[in-house]
Protein backbone atom coordinates (compact mmCIF):
# COMPACT_ATOMS: atom_id res chain seq x y z
CA UNK A 1 0.00 0.00 0.00
CA UNK A 2 1.28 3.44 -0.88
CA UNK A 3 1.74 6.26 1.58
CA UNK A 4 1.50 10.01 1.19
CA UNK A 5 4.36 12.39 1.94
CA UNK A 6 3.13 15.73 3.25
CA UNK A 7 5.48 18.69 3.60
CA UNK A 8 4.22 21.15 6.21
CA UNK A 9 5.52 24.60 6.99
CA UNK A 10 4.93 25.37 10.67
CA UNK A 11 5.32 28.84 12.14
CA UNK A 12 5.85 29.17 15.90
CA UNK A 13 3.91 31.59 18.09
CA UNK A 14 7.00 33.65 18.91
CA UNK A 15 10.78 33.90 18.60
CA UNK A 16 11.28 32.29 22.01
CA UNK A 17 9.90 28.96 20.78
CA UNK A 18 12.80 26.64 19.97
CA UNK A 19 12.25 24.75 16.68
CA UNK A 20 13.62 21.44 18.01
CA UNK A 21 11.29 21.50 21.03
CA UNK A 22 8.33 22.35 18.82
CA UNK A 23 9.24 19.48 16.47
CA UNK A 24 9.32 17.04 19.40
CA UNK A 25 5.88 18.19 20.64
CA UNK A 26 4.43 17.82 17.13
CA UNK A 27 5.98 14.36 16.71
CA UNK A 28 4.42 13.17 19.99
CA UNK A 29 1.00 14.52 18.94
CA UNK A 30 0.88 12.74 15.57
CA UNK A 31 -1.92 10.16 15.25
CA UNK A 32 -1.16 6.46 14.82
CA UNK A 33 -0.01 5.66 11.29
CA UNK A 34 1.61 9.08 10.82
CA UNK A 35 5.41 9.30 10.87
CA UNK A 36 7.77 12.27 10.97
CA UNK A 37 10.63 11.38 8.59
CA UNK A 38 12.62 14.60 8.72
CA UNK A 39 12.62 18.33 9.18
CA UNK A 40 14.41 21.54 8.21
CA UNK A 41 14.63 24.85 10.03
CA UNK A 42 13.99 27.84 7.80
CA UNK A 43 14.96 31.33 9.02
CA UNK A 44 12.11 33.77 8.37
CA UNK A 45 13.02 37.17 9.87
CA UNK A 46 14.15 38.81 13.10
CA UNK A 47 15.10 35.53 14.78
CA UNK A 48 11.86 33.75 13.82
CA UNK A 49 12.39 30.25 12.41
CA UNK A 50 9.82 28.10 10.63
CA UNK A 51 9.85 24.31 10.66
CA UNK A 52 9.47 22.37 7.44
CA UNK A 53 8.25 18.90 8.42
CA UNK A 54 8.27 15.81 6.20
CA UNK A 55 5.47 13.53 7.38
CA UNK A 56 4.28 10.19 6.00
CA UNK A 57 0.59 9.47 6.39
CA UNK A 58 -1.71 6.64 5.24
CA UNK A 59 -2.97 7.02 1.67
CA UNK A 60 -6.58 6.15 2.42
CA UNK A 61 -7.19 8.94 4.91
CA UNK A 62 -10.63 10.49 4.79
CA UNK A 63 -10.45 14.27 4.52
CA UNK A 64 -6.94 14.31 3.08
CA UNK A 65 -4.51 16.36 5.16
CA UNK A 66 -7.23 18.01 7.28
CA UNK A 67 -6.70 15.73 10.31
CA UNK A 68 -2.93 16.29 10.16
CA UNK A 69 -3.32 20.07 9.90
CA UNK A 70 -5.75 20.16 12.84
CA UNK A 71 -3.46 18.00 14.98
CA UNK A 72 -0.38 20.13 14.31
CA UNK A 73 -2.33 23.39 14.76
CA UNK A 74 -3.45 22.20 18.20
CA UNK A 75 0.10 21.71 19.49
CA UNK A 76 1.12 24.40 22.02
CA UNK A 77 3.52 26.88 20.45
CA UNK A 78 2.20 26.53 16.88
CA UNK A 79 0.90 29.70 15.26
CA UNK A 80 0.26 28.65 11.64
CA UNK A 81 0.39 25.48 9.55
CA UNK A 82 0.66 25.49 5.77
CA UNK A 83 0.67 22.44 3.48
CA UNK A 84 3.42 22.98 0.90
CA UNK A 85 3.51 19.62 -0.89
CA UNK A 86 1.46 16.43 -0.99
CA UNK A 87 3.06 13.54 -2.87
CA UNK A 88 2.08 9.89 -3.23
CA UNK A 89 4.95 7.51 -2.46
CA UNK A 90 4.70 3.83 -3.39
Amino acid sequence: MARVLVVLKVLPEDVETKPEELKERIEKALPEGYELKGYDIEPIAFGLNALRLYIFMPEQTEGGTEKLEETVSGVPGVSQVEVEIVHRVS
